[in-house]
């Protein structure tokens, strides 16, 4: 630290890029010594020069990880090292300048250099830094009107790793922005309402997530390549033809839902998050009318293992999307 900067610590970086400009360095290099403490805090110039941009996101990732693989996180109103400011520094970095990335990898990118790992381990480290991001990177948005539910929602599905989670910022934003202003709509508000109805259904029953979007609840016993049943509904015959006569609604939701599914699930892959949204409203006015009149419980047991399986397409075709029952309201 030179003495200027010891005298006036609100000059670090703007007097050395001076002192590097006036030594003859390349105009860049000046300017990343200038600005790479930028930004230091909520509205400060986010740099957008490559070098300069590259330098503070290192710097800061530098110091998150390090104290993070120490197991020195901020907590309550404690942050003696500022590991915040670092944080909605490298979020703000990144968002700005569209770096795609998983935080994941920055993170363990970033924890090579370090030559010895403490016991907490990499793995425990990179997840309390991942949520450290996201938790600074809820308050960055907040100020932009961006809800904290929606981002949560986001988060939990549609990963870019094989642990699931959205760990790419950029994309990550990209989603919650379609999707807040998706449930800002009828169309989005309806469905909402409709998905947390099946869902609380499907709890009360115990059918568990299927993680299998299209046709959930149906499986291929290998033999004649007819469906057989998954545990949840051993009480009768479901798949892709009920053994009963199925309702008129029943139908409709079907349909929608073999609509519904592909399209969402091709709009993901190509982030065109709008596309995914308005895929899922085609579902609205089917699951309604659903609702309005089927009963899902049926003495029947085909009837009713049939319904709850539909129940459970409908949940898997919107956590494509987002994990819908993290959304307020």
């Amino acid at each position: 630290v030179t003495g200027m900067v010891g005298e006036f610590p609100e000059l670090q970086g703007l007097m050395g890029g001076y002192y590097a400009a006036a030594q003859g360095e390349h105009p860049a290099v000046a300017a990343a010594i200038r600005d790479h403490y930028k930004p230091v805090g909520q509205g400060d110039e986010v740099p957008t020069d490559p070098v300069t941009v590259a330098v503070s996101l290192a710097d800061k990732l530098d110091t998150l990880a390090g104290f993070f693989l120490i197991d020195q996180r901020p907590t309550g109103s404690k942050d003696p090292f500022a590991l915040r400011r670092a944080a909605l520094g490298a979020v703000a970095l990144i968002l700005q300048n569209k770096i795609r990335s998983s935080t994941y990898r920055l993170f363990e990118q970033t924890s090579v250099d370090f030559k010895s790992q403490p016991d907490i381990g990499l793995i425990v480290a990179r997840d309390y830094f991942y949520d450290f991001v996201v938790d600074r990177m809820k308050v960055q948005q907040r100020d932009a009107g961006v809800r904290h539910d929606i981002i949560d929602a986001v988060v939990m599905m549609g990963g870019d790793d094989d642990e699931g989670g959205e760990r790419d910022l950029v994309r990550l934003l990209a989603r919650v922005r379609a999707l807040q202003a998706f449930v800002g709509t009828e169309n989005g508000a309806n469905l909402l309402a409709g998905y947390k109805r099946a869902a609380n259904i499907l709890k009360k029953e115990g059918v568990v997530p299927s993680g299998v979007p299209a046709n959930a609840g149906v499986r291929r016993d290998g033999a004649d390549g007819r469906p057989a049943l998954l545990p949840t509904q051993q009480h009768g015959f479901v798949g892709e033809t009920p053994s009963y006569t199925p309702e008129p609604a029943e139908d409709a939701l079907r349909a929608a839902l073999d609509s519904a599914e592909p399209t969402a699930a091709a709009a993901v892959s190509s982030e065109d998050f709008e596309r995914a949204m308005a895929a899922l409203a085609t579902l609205r006015a089917p699951i309604d009318a659903f609702f309005e009149s089927v009963t899902v419980n049926d003495a029947d047991t085909d009837k009713r293992a049939a319904r709850l399986a539909l129940l459970d397409r409908v949940r898997a075709a919107v956590h494509q999307v987002a994990d819908f029952s993290r959304i307020e309201g």
